[in-house]
Parts: structure tokens; sequence; C-alpha cells
């Protein structure tokens, strides 16, 4: 089973994606009544119905003590193959932190996984920023451009593991010696590896080892830029990289109920958890070089929804909705991470209702390029 990313031209269908539940609270830090929960029954129906609604992928969280309305959190990597062992087609993207966790581990946790769901593993590496769970587990907050490098190891590590045999490495952070990782993972040349960021230390980790780049919500032209940056990086590296893109969808009947629904999730937002989640977050991404990493510019709206999904404004009716998607798609996205307010209603709504148009919208523009 291969994935190395293909060089498209905007002919393959997009994918999709939705954020897994394992942390409570759903995906937005605010009071208003969620049908959503983060326990494994919950998440096995929902994968179930996301896989057979059309998604492709679900993406695991990752904390290690409570934060933020986020005070309950299933571990990330053993969640995911519970995920796994109740679905079919559906695969599932662990989020890894690199501290806490080891490449040589987390290489053969994900080849055995891999193994036993025939080719469904990937995984998500994040540099972190949240100083206060590191503090908590007695381990060093590196500065910014530092816990970047730290995450270009890993993924330099996990890679060469998963692909070669009596394997040597000699880093600042991990080093490897003569190791041979056996049963490899049954994907060629190895697993998918995620990672997003917005700073110029994260566009160049993407560019340079990861398969695909995470953006935060952002507007079709911060978005452009972005992908812009990043390919260009890729190139210097003889390299392809492929983006996806955050997004806090709400699809309803009509526009004016969509927006009443984010205006009500604003308005019944919890002040002391988003700004005490706004200052933590705005700190780690202030502190690259160049002030710009995740987060730097947002605000309260914003961080109602932990990865500024609002701005993609994958809000309206489902035609509004698969027309942005669409949109997006033509400025070289090729996944869309979805959160939802009810999520198990929502992802069986958005598969009835938007997807469709989705693929009828890329149907159209396929003939039309053929004309």
């Amino acid at each position: 089973m291969t994935n190395e990313p293909p060089k498209t031209n905007g002919a393959d269908p997009l994918s999709f994606a939705y954020w897994v539940p394992n942390v409570s609270g759903g995906l937005v830090v605010s009071k208003i009544p969620q049908r959503t929960d983060w326990n494994l029954a919950y998440n096995v129906k929902l994968a179930q119905i996301a896989e057979a609604s059309g998604f492709d992928y679900a993406l695991s969280q990752i904390r290690f003590i409570g934060s933020y309305g986020a005070e309950y959190q299933h571990e990330s990597t053993t969640f995911s193959t519970a995920l796994l062992a109740s679905t079919t087609r559906l695969k599932v993207i662990a989020a890894i932190l690199p501290g806490p966790w080891h490449p040589h581990v987390i290489a053969k946790l994900g080849a055995t996984a891999d193994q036993l769901f025939e080719g469904r593993w990937a995984i998500n590496v994040v540099s972190g920023w949240f100083a206060g769970e590191f503090e908590a587990l007695g381990l060093p907050w590196l500065a910014h451009d530092e816990r970047y490098k730290r995450s270009r190891e890993f993924i330099e590590v996990v890679k060469g593991i998963w692909t070669e045999d009596n394997f040597n490495y000699e880093g600042e952070f991990y080093k490897a010696k003569d190791f041979t990782l056996k049963p490899k993972p049954v994907q060629r040349p190895h697993p998918e590896i995620f990672q997003g960021g917005n700073s110029r230390a994260a566009q160049e980790n993407a560019g340079a080892v990861s398969d695909w780049y995470f953006m935060n919500g952002n507007t079709p032209d911060g978005h452009r830029k972005q992908i812009q940056n990043v390919q260009a990086i890729a190139a210097s590296h003889g390299r392809h990289v492929k983006f996806a893109v955050n997004s806090f969808v709400i699809a309803r009947e009509t526009e004016e109920e969509a927006q009443a629904v984010l205006a009500s999730i604003i308005d019944q937002a919890d002040p002391e958890a988003v700004n005490a989640f706004g200052g933590a977050v705005k700190e780690a991404g202030q502190a690259s070089p160049e002030g710009q990493g995740m987060w730097a510019n947002s605000g309260f709206k914003d961080l109602v929804q932990y990865n500024d999904g609002f701005k993609t404004n994958l809000i309206g009716t489902p035609r509004q909705i698969a027309e942005r998607i669409v949109a997006l798609k033509d400025i070289g996205v090729d996944l869309v991470l979805c959160a939802f307010l009810h999520f198990q209603e929502e992802v069986a709504f958005f598969g009835e209702r938007v997807l469709p148009l989705v693929r009828e919208f890329e149907e159209a523009r396929s003939r039309a390029r053929a004309a």
C-alpha cells in the first residue's frame, strides 16, 4: 500500500476528515449545550457514521492534562486504535507530541497498528503550545524554533525506522544505532505524517519532511500564501506536500439559521477559559522569531474554536458551504478538516447534504477542464 503524496492538478477528489472529540467540552470553548460526548461509545458510533457518510480520516486530539474547558481527555494513540477496530475504511490520525513521546516508541506502536488495521494508521506531529503541560510533566519547555527542530528530528527518526534496516541517526535530540524494526508498517513508503503550524519554522518542516501540512482556519488569501510558501520550500527539497485546512462547519437549511448558531456559540463562550487559552497559545505563537506562529493574530471570537475554525467560513446552507469548499480546492487545498457542534447528527447531515454537492461541483470542473 502506497501513500506517497502525488502531484495533483485539482482533478483528484477532495478528502475529508473530522476532529475526534476524545477530549471533553467539544471543539468550542463555550457553555452552549452540545450533543457531543468524549466517551468511547459515542466516538465509535461517530466513526461509523463518518465512514458511512464519506469521510476519509479522523484526527484524534492530544492532551495530557485538563485545560481551558477540556477537563477530561483520552490518550490519542490508544483511542485511535479503538476507532480503527470499529471501522473498515476510515484512516485515523493519532496526534503525537515530541517530548512526552519518543520517536522509536511511536515507530513501533505505529507499525503494529498499521499491521493490525491494514494500513489505516497515520500521525499528526504537534510541536506543542501548552507550556503548563510540559511543566506538569517535568519536561523542559523549549524555545519556539527549538520545538520545531525537535519535531523535525522526530519525523526523520520515525521515517528512518519505518523505511530502513540498521537505521542510524545522530541528532541533537534523538539518536539511533543500528536499529531495525520488524515488521514494518503495511503502508509504503510509510504511514502518512501530518504536521501543522503557521510559523516559518513550521513551514520549513512541512516542506522538508512532512507529507501533509495542516493549516488553521484563515481567509482564502491567507491559506493561499501559506500553500505557496510551503510549496516553494518543498520544491527546493524535490518534494511535494499536500494541504489540509481546519474548519468549524455549521450547515443549516438557511444562512440565517447557521449564523444564529454561530452567534449563540460566541454569546455563550466561557470568557475565562477563552482568555486563558488565548494567553497560552498567543505566547506560543508570538514566540516565533517572526511573531507569526499559530494564533498570533487571533481575536476572542476566533479563539472560541481552538484552531480558528470560524475563519474558514464554512457556515451557511449546504450549497454555500460546498461552493466554499470547492473554492478551497481551487487554491490548492487537498483535505478539509471539520469540527461540529453536535458531531453525530451533523456529520451525517454533512454527508447527506454537503458532500454530494461538493462531488457535483468537482465533476463540473473536471468536465470544464476536459472541454
